[in-house]
């Protein structure tokens, strides 16, 4: 299993924390984001292509292409804004 975490506008629009996912058949973060989006609604909305999300595994920041293995921690936060 691995742990998915979302935060801010994400959390909001999602209406969720958190979830576990199966790790088996996870290869990286983009499997994720696919699966993620494969729920319909909201989530294809959220986690489409076009949407900009920001990732980190095990609390590094990383890309689509970071591995996911058993035990994993995914984070997904909106690009941060400054002003």
């Amino acid at each position: 299993m691995i742990k998915v975490l979302f935060f801010a506008s994400l959390r909001e629009r999602l209406d969720e924390e958190s979830l576990e996912m199966e790790a088996e058949g996870l290869a990286d973060l983009g499997v994720v984001l696919m699966r993620l989006r494969e729920r319909g609604g909201i989530w294809s909305e959220v986690f489409a292509a076009d949407q900009t999300v920001m990732m980190a595994l095990n609390q590094e920041m990383t890309g689509a292409d970071a591995a996911v293995k058993d035990g994993d921690e995914v984070a997904f936060f909106p690009p941060v804004t400054g002003g």
